[in-house]
């Protein structure tokens, strides 16, 4: 009684956790006060209903309701908290658009221009779909972020199934895009030097391999940034490049006289299983040139997350621009480089057939500054694609110390990481012809696994039109995965498969 006479004249003010059991509140910062006194206990009186606000809008404003593990703190992925939009369409734009869409030209002899067309429309909203079911689920649990497609997975499809049905393909669309950018790389390093040299660098003193070691030097020396936040600038050069040798390749193509022989008849085959595997292989390299939807969730974890301003409101915001830039590249690239050069295309695409048929025509310094452009953003894509692994290997350390990676340990990781992907690119060079098979168990990571965690995550009322869609494009998402997969497999028997080793061309 004496100490509620006491206070009376003025509530004291003194602080309560407002922290939920195994939750996190911001570093640094204070709980509000709360008024302890005799006005503060009814029911109904003004100052608890201020108390109850201002909680309210505390935790609308900081709270980060989210069970947080403090390794993720140590980790590459999530070391950093401080992206926003234009950091997620950087990193989006990166991983999205690279040198697999210069290969679109290719599906259009086999589908046509009306088919090719469709197809390549379809598979973009298609695509784009599932991105925001991603984005929509990074935090489609309360209390939990879910910072890698991996996690995602385990918390759709169970702890061992999940690992089992993603983390083949987000390795190989890791690490096997890694060293598909060093072979490119230096390939295109090789092309730009011979370009600028002329015939005085003929032969080129420097062999192919050579090249290969000159990349991945180069990459591995920017691979010392340390998190993914820090290597948003990176994201912008690697965006900014790919938009302009895009742009380049198909306006240089466009604007030049065609070969006289061009014909855009489909190509027709003399069997109905060879038809059908043409088809397919088409199919799949339109697929193939949507990318990044392994790296999304990573991406996205790399931004704070609160009631009031959640993640995944800017993620889409910058998904959203990088997409749309996106579209205009791909398609000018696809449709002018099948009018510029018809069933002629050459294998490795319009930047290949751009020098092959116009190599004299256009100047050595508008070619040349075409592929290196490439090599710039091949440097970059490789820094966004490797830091997955990054992840995991400082995860592997991480755990087994648990204490943070010195400087020394993560430099020591990014090494070892770049040179042994040199080394299979030159040990294993006929990994190429498995593309097909490889990479059509990987398309489910874009098409399939998206709608089924909705399923699993949300699910939505059976026989609704979100049941349909989803179930729909799930199954035909990874129909369409075991088609390309045994349309890869016929490809080998068909064309044959050279094991060489140690032999790159």
């Amino acid at each position: 009684m004496a100490a509620m006479a006491e206070g009376a004249g003025e509530p004291e003010l003194v602080s309560i956790p407002v922290t939920p059991r195994g939750l996190s509140t911001p570093e640094g910062m204070s709980t509000p006060p709360v008024r302890r006194g005799g006005a503060a206990t009814s029911g109904a009186g003004t100052p608890v209903r201020r108390v109850v606000e201002g909680l309210r809008g505390y935790l609308e404003e900081v709270g980060h309701l989210t069970r947080l593990n403090p390794q993720d703190a140590w980790l590459p992925i999530t070391e950093s908290r401080s992206g926003n939009a234009s950091y997620a369409a950087f990193h989006s734009l990166n991983a999205g658009l690279g040198f697999q869409a210069l290969l679109l030209p290719l599906a259009f002899p086999a589908l046509g221009w009306s088919w090719g067309i469709i197809s390549l429309t379809v598979a973009y909203f298609w695509q784009l779909y599932t991105l925001s079911i991603l984005v929509k689920l990074h935090e489609a649990v309360p209390g939990r972020r879910y910072n890698r497609y991996v996690e995602l997975a385990q918390a759709a499809f169970g702890e061992k199934l999940g690992v089992w049905l993603a983390l083949f393909p987000t390795i190989y669309l890791s690490a096997g895009t890694a060293t598909a950018l060093i072979l490119v790389g230096g390939e295109t390093m090789k092309l730009f030097y011979q370009i600028v040299c002329g015939p005085l660098c003929t032969p080129s003193p420097i062999s192919t391999v050579e090249w290969y070691l000159v990349f991945t030097s180069l990459a591995v020396i920017l691979s010392q940034l340390p998190n993914l936040n820090s290597i948003a600038g990176l994201s912008l050069i690697g965006g900014a490049t790919a938009i302009m040798y895009c742009t380049m390749s198909w306006v240089l193509s466009v604007s030049q006289q065609r070969p006289t022989a061009v014909s855009y008849e489909q190509v027709r085959s003399t069997s109905f299983g060879s038809s059908l595997f043409s088809t397919l292989n088409a199919l799949g390299i339109i697929a193939f040139a949507f990318r990044g939807h392994n790296l999304s969730l990573e991406i996205q974890a790399t931004m704070p997350s609160t009631f009031k301003h959640p993640a995944h409101v800017p993620m889409w915001r910058g998904a959203k621009a990088a997409y749309l830039l996106i579209a205009m590249c791909i398609f000018p690239v696809a449709i002018g480089g099948y009018w510029a050069y018809g069933n002629m295309m050459p294998p490795g695409g319009i930047l290949t057939a751009l020098y092959i048929f116009h190599g004299h025509d256009i100047s050595r310094g508008l070619l040349a500054a075409t592929f290196l452009l490439v090599v710039f953003n091949c440097l970059s894509s490789f820094q966004i694609y490797s830091m997955p692994v990054f992840d995991s290997f400082e995860a592997f350390y991480t755990g087994r110390t648990n204490r943070p990676c010195s400087v020394w340990v993560r430099s020591g990781f990014r090494i070892f990481y770049g040179f042994i992907s040199l080394f299979i690119g030159i040990a294993l060079p006929f990994l190429s012809s498995l593309a097909g098979l490889l990479g059509g168990l990987t398309l489910p990571v874009t098409f399939a696994y998206p709608c089924f965690m909705w399923i699993c995550i949300k699910k939505p009322e059976r026989f609704s039109y979100s049941w349909y869609v989803n179930w729909g494009l799930a199954l035909l998402g990874t129909a369409f995965s075991l088609a390309s997969s045994v349309g890869g497999v016929w490809s080998i028997i068909n064309t044959g498969m050279k094991l060489k080793f140690f032999k790159p061309n």
